[in-house]
């Protein structure tokens, strides 16, 4: 646990991985690894700060040719090969699916291994193998994050069988995994000066994650399959623009804290604001329903976390929208994560840490 404390201080610096299984890292610690629908990011505990490393989790196929391949070696452009096809994986995916003017296709959907990708696991081991190789200690502890059972489109056994296939591919590498509610590892990663007491909300692409913790321990978790990756591909229907570049126009530029300005802005703001309202009803409908509530002195803080977090100006509106609502449970704020991008992977690193004393 000491090592946990001592970690959950350090700074955090991270970095796209844009090289191949060879610019891996051989873990030589316990490690936290987030695999969610847009991004994979591994976490690892260093001397002096924790090291960050991220992947779009995304592909793009193109068929096989001897002179493609030697294209795509030249430029250092991570793909593997499958049958008649070459799998483009990573960052290099959303370049080519720019490039082409179309959108870059997914192994995760909605948060879980996607049944219409019959490669997807393929895909996704080939993604955390551009992070983290075997590590240098066998059967050193590994933390991922999984999600909490959907609340309104529950598929039964599809979280059960996401953990487990991720589970058996990272045993396969020599680790011995654990896992994490997301919204769990969020708590842990930004709750710290609270007593680990509050809301964790993990803001992804395919899915958001909420758990309720009371002194570390969780009390209430769900999934709202709603996410993101829908904000993205509804806003990119209504204007006729491919999703991928909504989403880029979403990551660069979109500020929630003014009023739109053309097309594109003003479907981001209002997907955004049916998003975050399905959520905070969701979150009363469940609160409401729970026989499991403690008994909680005094407000708790809400923390954000994630990467459709990010955007200026959305917790703001997250808890503007949150005056609408009566939870059963005093809210004190409503604030985002140090790093929203890294803090479900730096969360399952505490949890390795602590696993691993």
């Amino acid at each position: 646990m000491e090592r946990a404390a001592a970690a959950s201080q350090k700074p955090a610096i991270g970095h796209q991985s844009e090289g191949g299984p060879d610019g891996a890292e051989r873990p030589s610690g316990p490690v936290g690894l987030d695999i969610g629908t847009s991004h994979i990011v591994s976490a690892q505990n260093r001397l002096r700060h924790l090291h960050m490393a991220n992947q779009l989790n995304a592909f793009f196929t193109v068929p096989v040719s001897k002179f493609s391949r030697k294209i795509l070696q030249s430029h250092d452009i991570i793909f593997f090969e499958l049958g008649n096809l070459f799998y483009i994986i990573g960052y290099s995916a959303d370049s080519f699916a720019n490039m082409f003017n179309t959108s870059t296709r997914r192994p995760i959907q909605a948060g879980l291994l996607s049944p219409s990708e019959k490669e997807g696991v393929k895909v996704v081991q080939a993604l955390v193998s551009t992070l983290i190789q075997k590590p240098k200690r066998f059967g050193e502890t590994i933390c991922f994050g999984i999600p909490g059972e959907p609340v309104e489109t529950p598929t039964p056994g599809a979280v059960t069988y996401h953990e487990q296939v991720l589970k058996m591919f990272l045993q396969s590498l020599g680790y011995s995994p654990v896992s994490i509610n997301e919204g769990m590892a969020t708590v842990l990663s930004e709750l710290g000066e609270d007593d680990y007491t509050g809301f964790g909300v993990s803001m992804g692409g395919g899915m958001i994650n909420v758990c309720l913790s009371y002194l570390s321990f969780p009390v209430v978790t769900f999934s709202l399959q709603m996410a993101g990756d829908y904000i993205d591909t509804m806003a990119g229907i209504s204007v006729g623009e491919p999703a991928t570049k909504i989403k880029g126009i979403k990551e660069e530029e979109l500020d929630l804290s003014r009023d739109p300005k053309g097309q594109i802005h003003t479907a981001l703001h209002i997907y955004y604001d049916e998003v975050i309202h399905k959520l905070l009803g969701a979150l009363q409908r469940v609160l409401t329903a729970s026989d499991k509530l403690p008994k909680i002195a005094k407000p708790v803080p809400i923390v954000l976390s994630g990467g459709t977090a990010m955007p200026r100006g959305c917790h703001d509106r997250f808890a503007k929208a949150l005056e609408r609502f009566n939870l059963p449970i005093s809210i004190s704020g409503v604030r985002l994560a140090e790093d929203p991008l890294y803090a479900t992977a730096k969360g399952a690193l505490l949890m390795a840490l602590t696993e691993a004393d």
